[in-house]
């Protein structure tokens, strides 16, 4: 077994509370036990000779980001979807654009995509991602022997790279209220009965696996109906699982909703008793401040994905509502047309000021009505840490006990140049570039090491071969 390890940066931010060593001889670090859990903070002087420390001078070190809501082969199309289709183009038509890649994707494919995906995450300080999966069968629908093999490659891609994963196996049962199924969603569909014997022979097969757990996901009540919501989050309930579901997104759901059953879908939900601490809402864009007060009642989670939300042109997340209220917040970086949790988490903000041509909208440390006192920026990096690691039913705050997932930055980056400790939470909220990353760490091993991950050439090769396959398939 490794022996503990002092990890001493010249500025950290741990257990909430940000720490400078300055002077040098303070020595204040992160003490690490041998299985990869954080003891507390420790100085040089303090630990025993059988202590392994690691000099991490010019490095702020910071709880590991959490990407609470992705789908890994939408990577493969990045900037392919990005011009105006004839008559206009929504999120509606950009549906499209996936389920080509949906259906191109082989299961050796996937574990490339999702290996290049998942590296690029880590490049950016991530370390625990939630992935929203629900590519089950073969391209023409049938299910493979396996029905689980598609959960299987892309877990092992997150093992192959070192990211934390929870796999939330995604339930999609019908294209829609009084809809034909759609070819495109072939790959997606699985009967109710399927879907949960599924999940539980997943959950079961990971129940002891170090950094991968297992959650549910109903896609959506357009993609599930509720009695079968029902039956799901009864399951993840009895399981103790996180549940995670996309909700009113786009104002056509709430809509397709009300048309089915006469409520919107958070009004249904909560009324059907699915909301918990354990529920975490993705987008949440369009609710009514009834809907928001449901959510908050219940300390169910709400994961916005401000890159993909505005790239598709859903809407902007009244985030303020959600702090007044006090509705913890994660971040996703979603479709992948940019993996950077840390410009989600400054956009939320920036959306709220283009919309108010005001500035500091979600600073609630100067509002005295709101439930969090936390000024912005350590409220935006929780969002983007521990909110992230709580929504995928795990710890993350690099406190006593908790797993050592973290990120180093050069403080000489050009980016955060001249950051103190005061700063250091806002400064890496809304200044913080992805060339500072140097380090990454999940349960205490460094997966990153000064900026380079050890397979790094050979995951880049093997994702350029698929993606030439997809553009000579497409063009």
């Amino acid at each position: 077994m490794p022996p503990p390890t002092l990890y001493l940066p010249q500025m950290l931010i741990a257990e909430g509370q940000a720490h400078e060593n300055r002077p040098a001889n303070e020595n204040m670090g992160l003490l690490v036990d041998a299985r990869g859990f954080v003891s507390g903070l420790a100085t040089k002087d303090a630990v025993g000779p059988e202590t392994r420390v690691v000099n991490l001078h010019g490095r702020a070190l910071l709880p590991g980001l959490a990407n609470a809501h992705s789908h890994t082969f939408q990577r493969l199309f990045r900037g392919r979807a990005e011009g105006r289709a004839a008559g206009g183009d929504t999120f509606w038509t950009w549906r499209e654009q996936m389920y080509r890649a949906a259906g191109f994707v082989s299961p050796e494919d996937l574990y490339d995509v999702a290996r290049a995906t998942f590296l690029e995450m880590v490049c950016a300080g991530i370390t625990a991602v939630g992935e929203f999966h629900y590519l089950h069968r073969d391209s023409a629908g049938d299910a493979y022997s396996e029905p689980n093999l598609l959960s299987y490659e892309v877990i092992a891609a997150a093992q192959s790279v070192g990211l934390r994963i929870c796999l939330l196996r995604t339930g999609y049962f019908r294209a829609g209220f009084e809809r034909e199924p759609h070819p495109g969603q072939r790959r997606f569909y699985e009967t109710p009965d399927e879907y949960l014997r599924n999940l539980e022979h997943l959950a079961d097969a990971y129940a002891d696996v170090e950094n991968v757990t297992v959650g549910a996901a109903p896609h959506s009540i357009r993609a599930v109906p509720l009695d079968e919501m029902k039956r799901i989050a009864e399951f993840a309930r009895s399981r103790r699982i996180p549940l995670h579901m996309h909700i009113s997104e786009q104002v056509g759901e709430n809509a397709a909703c009300a048309a089915e059953y006469g409520a919107t879908p958070v009004e249904l939900i909560a009324e059907h008793g699915i909301l918990s601490p354990a529920t975490t809402l993705i987008h949440a864009i369009h609710l009514t401040e009834f809907e928001f007060a449901k959510v908050a009642s219940e300390k169910t989670t709400i994961c916005s994905c401000p890159t993909t939300e505005r790239n598709l042109g859903d809407g902007i997340f009244p985030a303020e509502t959600a702090a007044r209220l006090g509705i913890p917040v994660a971040f996703g970086t979603d479709s992948q047309a940019q993996i950077d949790i840390l410009e989600d988490a400054r956009q939320l903000e920036y959306h709220l000021r283009l919309r108010d041509q005001q500035r500091g909208i979600l600073d609630a440390s100067a509002r005295s009505d709101w439930a969090s006192r936390e000024p912005i920026g350590s409220m935006l990096l929780s969002a983007a840490t521990s909110n992230g690691y709580a929504s995928l039913g795990l710890r993350g705050a690099l406190a006593a006990g908790e797993p050592a997932d973290f990120f180093t930055v050069d403080l000489n980056d050009l980016s955060i140049l001249g950051v103190d400790a005061e700063s250091l939470a806002a400064q890496a909220v809304f200044s913080l570039a992805k060339t500072a990353v140097r380090e990454v760490a999940v349960q205490g091993r460094l997966i990153l090491e000064d900026g380079q991950h050890i397979d790094s050439d050979e995951i880049r090769a093997r994702y350029g071969k698929v993606q030439r396959r997809y553009q000579d398939a497409t063009n």
